[in-house]
């Protein structure tokens, strides 16, 4: 056969669907009315709808919604269009189940340089997300940095709800980045190409937070000269995040829960109600129900904000993120400011592990920061942290007599221990910034360990 009849004859109807139809990646194709005109096998499997179900259909009311979500050129809102783009999305497959996919996007062309359609080539990353979960490989998820199962826990979650428009209720400690959860589930979720307005509940006065909330009509009180958006409006089919929702005064909470059960409100002195399609995320560092036993929190609130609770544990109950962590910042920072990380020494990283981190993950952030601007480049030691984490890794004065470290106990504990210098220092009865201090001051210590 020659090479044009070969060429002919692959690009016949019949050969070319089953040649996409072998792909391992789904093909979804429209035209510019949103009809969808090819659907592949690996894109039924995906998604678990059938050929038959989606060809000649609205792709927008085959899904129920936009497949692509905001990122969507096709929406009435929308007239801009790139040639391509590419991002990742969770979407909820036909039979409810949600799938983690990488999508492309290709703007298809006629002769004439004129757009007449789009080409969908979607990667399924369900199961290897999960695989990455269950090893432990997974360190960097949506821009948050951690290995410990709780916060593999924490990652699930936000892949998990990104594909439901379920209100979330995020709880943890000052600093452990709770806007951060609240933008991560954002930007997996359907509503990525749209706003993500975060406002702190308690960092207005209560004069102004519901101004601040629904907006205001112009007139509606002293200073209101014109009329004004609020957070919700500005929200509109993207994401509001509610941060320190606990200190949200009670004639607040109630128009809040009105919205939660219908989705409209009244701006501040207005009468016409309005209606917007917004997603509530909300999170406080306080225990909520304490808040309802003391009168302070509306109890019906809570459950309308509380329908997928999480937990962001504190750095001190995942210590093994530590060190990804000092690394993600002295990286981050370094690069910001075109300058080569500087390493980190064992004693220093040793203060580290051992402190507490009450500020949590932000405090690691400013230690990193101040730490590269006292090492000036060289190797970072125990002088170059903050004081806090030198003072706390100082030995506490004890009643008794104190432990006085030898070589010899030191080399026999590491001996016994095979080398792992936390259990050395636990069979030793000190910490381990003593012992990483000590074996600096003696390494021949260290040398003999090893051989």
């Amino acid at each position: 056969m020659e090479k044009t009849q070969l060429i002919d004859t692959i690009a016949s109807r019949e050969n070319l669907i089953r040649v996409l139809d072998n792909l391992k990646e789904g093909i979804i194709a429209h035209d510019m009315d949103r009809r969808i005109f090819f659907f592949n096998t690996e894109a039924e499997r995906i998604t678990g709808y059938k050929r038959h179900e989606v060809i000649g259909r609205d792709c927008h009311e085959v899904f129920d919604s936009p497949f692509c979500g905001e990122h969507c050129s096709f929406r009435q809102d929308r007239t801009i269009m790139a040639d391509h783009f590419a991002y990742p999305l969770n979407i909820i497959a036909k039979d409810g189940t949600p799938r983690r996919i990488e999508m492309s996007i290709t703007m298809m062309q006629d002769e004439n340089g004129q757009y007449v359609g789009v080409l969908a080539v979607i990667n399924d990353q369900t199961e290897i997300f999960k695989l990455k979960q269950r090893t432990c490989e997974l360190t960097r998820f949506a821009n948050i940095i951690g290995r410990n199962a709780k916060m593999q826990t924490v990652f699930q979650l936000i892949s998990d709800v990104a594909g439901y428009d379920f209100p979330v209720h995020i709880t943890g400690e000052t600093g452990t980045g709770k806007e951060l959860v609240a933008n991560a589930i954002h930007n997996e979720s359907r509503r990525a190409g749209a706003p993500f307005v975060p406002i702190n509940c308690g960092a207005l006065p209560e004069g102004l937070i519901e101004s601040e909330l629904f907006g205001h009509v112009k007139g509606a009180f002293s200073g209101a000269i014109r009329d004004k958006k609020g957070r919700f409006e500005l929200a509109d089919g993207g994401t509001l995040f509610l941060d320190e929702v606990a200190e949200l005064a009670k004639p607040l909470q109630v128009k809040l829960l009105r919205f939660l059960q219908e989705g409209k409100f009244e701006k501040v002195g207005g009468e016409k109600t309005i209606s917007v399609n917004v997603r509530v995320i909300s999170a406080t560092n306080k225990d909520l129900k304490k808040q309802i036993r003391k009168g302070r929190f509306r109890e019906d609130l809570f459950y309308r904000l509380n329908v997928i609770p999480i937990h962001i544990p504190p750095v001190r109950e995942r210590r093994s993120d530590i060190p990804l962590l000092i690394e993600y910042f002295l990286e981050k920072f370094c690069r910001e400011n075109g300058h080569e990380a500087p390493r980190i020494s064992q004693d220093a990283m040793a203060l580290m592990m051992d402190y507490r981190w009450p500020g949590n993950v932000r405090q690691i952030q400013n230690a990193v920061q101040f730490a590269i601007v006292r090492s000036n480049g060289r190797v970072i030691g125990p002088q170059h942290l903050p004081l806090e984490l030198r003072q706390a890794g100082s030995p506490a004065p004890r009643r008794g007599p104190s432990r006085k470290l030898t070589p010899e106990m030191v080399a026999a504990a590491l001996k016994q221990t095979a080398g792992n210098k936390a259990r050395a220092a636990k069979n030793l009865g000190v910490g381990r910034a003593t012992l990483y201090r000590f074996l600096a001051d003696h390494p021949e210590l260290t040398a003999a360990n090893r051989t």
